[in-house]
């Protein structure tokens, strides 16, 4: 397992469509990908879950991957959340 803390930069936070582009990224691995922030763990490959923990921008959240490809989601991911989620 890795992980990696990095903070949500983008301006509205992670809204559905930011959220979106986290799980169409996420969706293309096969190892196990959550969040957590403050007290909930997100499922990164589930809109509704990525929703539900109400991340906004400047807030820190800790990417964890789990499996065979880990260390390319984490980076990967890490890229899309520091670009800002196309926004």
């Amino acid at each position: 397992m890795v992980s990696q803390s990095v903070v949500v930069k983008n301006p509205t936070g992670l809204h559905l469509r930011p959220a979106g582009i986290l799980c169409k990224e996420a969706i293309q691995f096969k190892s196990l990908i959550t969040f957590t922030f403050r007290d909930t763990t997100a499922n990164a490959k589930s809109v509704l879950s990525v929703l539900g923990a109400c991340v906004k921008s400047g807030d820190e959240i800790t990417l964890c991957c789990e499996g065979e490809d880990e260390q390319e989601a984490l980076q990967r991911l890490v890229e899309v959340i520091e670009a800002g989620l196309g926004e």
